[in-house]
């Protein structure tokens, strides 16, 4: 088995949990998976004027998307919703119109928050977007990580065995929902 992933952070912060969360997910990645984490930070917001000769950030995005077996998107919540960024990214991603990377590309979804609710209404929110992207999004097992705070070390290393546990099950869905994804 050899799955290539594009996988995503929707914050920009230089210690999010957003981010320590989608590493120690790409930690545990089986054997013959290739993360990658692609850096969204310099795409410049979506701009139709700027579709006719697209920005050296965004055809990277489109490299990477297109190369990817799976995408993995991770988000903190804000406001009940997703993370601009990666709206931008996926975006991006879908243009210009009729160039659409993530055209039937399985994907999981990671929410993550310092508080309760373990972004509930950011993975949902999202969910909507990727069924218009043509996306399959991974329905079972969900992804919530809340406390998000507590479940790493200082390193940024993820402490909490529960959480690892669940991001395994995550990977053994994705990879079945990849193996049985159209071509």
């Amino acid at each position: 088995m050899n799955i290539n992933v594009a996988a995503f952070s929707g914050s920009l912060r230089k210690d999010s949990f957003t981010t320590k969360t989608l590493k120690a997910f790409a930690a545990l990645a089986p054997e013959g998976v290739t993360v990658n984490i692609v850096d969204i930070s310099e795409l410049p917001h979506i701009n139709q004027d700027l579709e006719d000769d697209l920005p050296e950030p965004v055809k990277r995005l489109h490299e990477q998307a297109l190369a990817a077996d799976v995408v993995v998107l991770a988000t903190p919540e804000y406001n009940r919703s997703y993370s601009p960024v990666i709206k931008n990214a996926l975006d991006w991603g879908s243009r210009p119109q009729g160039n659409n990377c993530w055209d039937g590309k399985p994907v999981a979804v990671l929410g993550c928050t310092p508080y309760n609710l373990g972004a509930f209404g950011a993975v949902n929110h999202l969910r909507q977007v990727l069924v218009y992207l043509n996306m399959q999004p991974l329905q079972q097992p969900e992804f919530y990580l809340a406390g998000a705070g507590e479940k790493f070390d200082e390193s940024g290393q993820l402490t909490d065995e529960g959480t690892r546990k669940l991001m395994q099950s995550v990977w053994k869905g994705l990879l079945q929902l990849a193996q049985n994804a159209p071509q």
